[in-house]
């Protein structure tokens, strides 16, 4: 696996220093469907070296106050430990007062970081980006399924959930309609951010499943659906929440490399690049 986020130099990748702390989890023991995105993180930081490390929306170059990468945790087939080393890193992450940026995996890869935030805050939302509302109490015997996500986050947090286009029929019982914005009705619109923005509780903790976009702008997923986001809807969104709200973390997940096809790679880093850039902005 590559060693640094960026493929930034060693003098601005030192821990201590560093307030963006990028935790890889290839963890994909879970997935139902399309296998392999448990190497979504090494090809997130093989494709971030060929980035651009100027930012030109914020007339920024954030790699310079300094982004470390950690070693991969959860390389386990058992989800519970890879929730357990998951927590532990984010926790300490949290702890050191830096932001943590956890690179999927599966969507499994979101329990643990979100248990993480809620030994640190009282209260906070998890905005869910995602095709899917991932709302089963547990799926394939396990409640730590990429499909169970959001119902384990709820445990501890609020949840928005903002790009639904495919849930099963025993979910519907879960729905929150006023905390669900589906993709038919926002793609192409900015009239629901404000919406969107009263149904946030304390500090946010984002979590993006890449199938939230459009399987035309990331095909490289392991469960595609038609409809989706496309690149600046999304960078426009996180953007107004950054503007208004605390970001206390993220995790970008369900990458699932398909050989020859690299863009979805790089838009993945780019995409994680731009807004720790926002980040830094604030």
């Amino acid at each position: 696996m590559s060693t640094n986020f960026g493929g930034i130099e060693e003098q601005f990748t030192d821990y201590h220093s560093s307030p963006v702390v990028m935790i890889p989890v290839p963890f994909d023991a879970t997935s139902t469907w399309i296998r392999g995105a448990d190497r979504g993180p090494e090809a997130i930081l093989e494709a971030s070296a060929n980035m651009e490390l100027y930012d030109i929306q914020t007339n920024s170059e954030v790699y310079l106050n300094g982004i470390h990468t950690l070693a991969p945790v959860g390389q386990t087939l058992d989800p519970e430990v890879m929730v357990k080393e998951s927590e532990e890193a984010v926790l300490k992450v949290l702890k050191d007062g830096k932001f943590p940026v956890v690179i999927g995996g599966n969507h499994s890869v979101c329990i643990g970081p979100v248990r993480a935030c809620s030994k640190v805050y009282e209260k906070f939302t998890v905005l869910q980006l995602d095709a899917h509302t991932d709302l089963r109490p547990e799926y394939e015997g396990t409640p730590l399924s990429h499909a169970s996500v959001m119902a384990r986050a709820r445990e501890v947090a609020r949840v928005v959930q903002v790009g639904i286009r495919s849930m099963c029929v025993e979910e519907v019982p879960f729905i929150e309609p006023e905390n669900i914005f589906y993709a038919h009705d926002i793609v192409g619109r900015n009239d629901w951010y404000e919406k969107a923005a009263s149904r946030i509780e304390g500090p946010v903790y984002l979590t993006i499943d890449l199938d939230v976009f459009d399987p035309s702008v990331l095909p490289s997923t392991g469960t595609p659906e038609p409809g989706g986001m496309l690149y600046y809807e999304v960078y426009r969104f996180v953007s107004y929440i950054i503007d208004h709200f605390t970001v206390i973390g993220m995790d970008v997940n369900e990458l699932c490399p398909i050989a020859g096809e690299k863009s979805s790679d790089f838009l993945a880093s780019k995409l994680i690049y731009q807004i720790i850039s926002l980040l830094n902005k604030k």
